[in-house]
């Protein structure tokens, strides 16, 4: 089985790949979470996968509280793996994540990372296509050499780009600030879809008067409402407007 959170796509298509080449079922975590689905039954030698993106060198806050509270029952013996998708640095997510597995006695046997498209676009300038494509086409190196090295269960840290322990605790203290739903705005473009509200992974937003409204103080501040927006009417801060959208292409999201 494979869980993996995902609000452009990439973590999706990883873990796609991967349950395609292995047979593993995969779970999108928002989906659990709305099911209340926080128990899983494995079957003899299961192996368990964690896909997550990488937020301030760290995990999303939505991520590292789903695994704080799901529960695995074993059955044999279980190979675990954790995938990490990044654009500058992975951080140190995989300890983060097998802090969490420890606790459950299933601690992270195989570590691997691939660098896709930030979608972080307060910083990051996706709006070059052909410069999005060359990553793109980077990554699927990276992805066939994850498939690989778990379908013959090997075991080791394979990531790439790491970040110093202490350095990435210092950096993620500043996630805790940019999830603010303040810093989102939507401008007049804005149609009323509701493709936002529908699908935001926390329910931090509702729609008034056909716009959206954030009702949270804060989110996981994926930046899904963004991408995803038919009209690009949804902002963070000043610069997303110029920094493009992005979604995955090869999956729907």
């Amino acid at each position: 089985m494979i869980l993996y959170f995902s609000a452009t796509g990439n973590c999706k298509y990883v873990a796609t790949r991967i349950s395609e080449e292995t047979g593993n079922l995969i779970f999108a975590i928002d989906d659990c979470i709305k099911a209340d689905n926080y128990a899983f039954e494995l079957r003899e030698n299961e192996s368990i996968g964690i896909v997550s993106p990488t937020y301030d060198w760290g995990l999303p806050s939505i991520v590292r509280e789903y695994l704080d509270k799901v529960t695995f029952h074993t059955n044999g013996s279980h190979y675990t793996f954790f995938a990490a998708t990044y654009g500058t640095t992975c951080g140190q997510t995989a300890r983060m994540t097998n802090e969490f597995m420890e606790k459950k006695e299933l601690p992270i046997t195989a570590r691997f990372s691939v660098k896709m498209p930030d979608t972080w676009t307060p910083i990051f300038d996706l709006s070059n296509e052909e410069k999005v494509k060359k990553i793109n086409a980077a990554a699927e190196t990276e992805i066939n050499f994850i498939v690989d090295k778990i379908k013959s269960r090997a075991t080791g840290d394979f990531m790439k780009n790491k970040m110093p322990y202490l350095a990435m605790k210092i950096m993620y203290r500043n996630y805790e600030n940019v999830r603010k739903t303040k810093n989102l705005h939507v401008e007049d473009t804005c149609i009323g879809c509701s493709l936002c509200a529908k699908k935001c992974p926390v329910q931090a937003i509702e729609i008034v008067n056909h716009k959206p409204e954030w009702i949270k103080e804060e989110c996981v501040m994926c930046l899904g409402c963004l991408h995803r927006c038919p009209k690009f009417s949804i902002q963070y801060g000043n610069s997303t407007k110029n920094h493009g959208q992005y979604v995955n292409p090869n999956v729907k999201i």
